[in-house]
């Protein structure tokens, strides 16, 4: 049963991404795949928490709301941001020379929403299994449940904060070209790359609420994401973004400020 439900999913997924495929090839745009990437995580946990019919268990519900609340809520707000600041400079650099040669429906297929789609399903393979091979019983949460659920709700304390603190510190122009470093941004270089890793460790560990055995099945998800946002993707792909257009204010930022873990900064020498 659980094989054939996350395949459903799998399929499931495949037929939205080539969808919305479709959509970016339409507009020539494919920089709201962002978006898709947490919405399509809700989704997924909606998706697994339907097939277990009537009468789903307390963990199931909990790693349900938990995922979709998470995914629908960055959906939304890299939705917005896309909308507001137009196509993503990463994206264009990316299919730049495909788009030349009139490539550009292949390449946003192959580049861009496949390999999206697998990681996709990877990252979230805890909350689809965690659901999936919850107990339909109404028993209390197993106490690594409550465990994630508290670092889940650390990460996203981080993650929403951040983002709102970014978001009204872009807004304002008389911060152009200026360094955000108050609020968490005083403690962590990147508190929402964060707040993503550790919402998804406390994941993880509602899925350990489940049996051991599913959490050690999908722990390469929360370590790929970890991986991704500190060392690929996310932190160092923006950091060298910003030192190329911050220069010495970036490096003093970087020089006083912790990298990942939320820490107090450093004194000025």
């Amino acid at each position: 049963m659980l094989l054939d439900a996350l395949l459903l999913n799998a399929a499931i997924l495949i037929a939205g991404v080539l969808a919305l495929w479709a959509v970016s090839v339409w507009i020539n745009d494919v920089s709201f795949i962002d978006s898709f990437w947490g919405a399509g995580m809700g989704l997924l946990a909606v998706v697994s928490w339907l097939q277990l019919g009537p009468g789903p268990g307390p963990l199931a519900t909990l790693i349900m709301a938990m995922t979709a609340a998470w995914g629908f809520r960055l959906g939304i707000y890299l939705l917005r941001r896309w909308r507001r600041e137009g196509e993503d400079q990463r994206y264009v650099r990316i299919l730049k020379k495909d788009r030349e040669a009139g490539r550009f429906a292949f390449a946003a297929l192959t580049k861009i929403w496949l390999g999206q789609a697998v990681l996709l399903f990877l990252v979230s393979s805890p909350a689809q299994v965690g659901i999936l091979a919850s107990d339909a019983g109404s028993g209390p949460l197993p106490p690594v449940a409550l465990a994630g659920l508290a670092l889940y709700l650390l990460g996203v304390f981080f993650e929403w904060t951040g983002d709102w603190q970014l978001a009204r510190f872009k807004a304002d122009p008389a911060n152009e070209g200026k360094i955000l470093d108050t609020g968490l941004w005083r403690y962590t270089r990147h508190p929402n790359y964060f707040g993503d890793c550790a919402a998804w460790w406390g994941i993880w560990l509602c899925c350990a609420g489940a049996g051991w055995n599913y959490a050690l099945y999908t722990l390469p998800g929360p370590l790929f994401l970890t991986f991704t946002l500190t060392k690929w993707s996310g932190a160092a792909l923006l950091e060298a973004g910003m030192k190329k257009k911050r220069g010495d204010k970036y490096a003093d930022y970087i020089a006083r400020t912790s990298p990942f873990i939320p820490w107090p900064p450093k004194r000025a020498a």
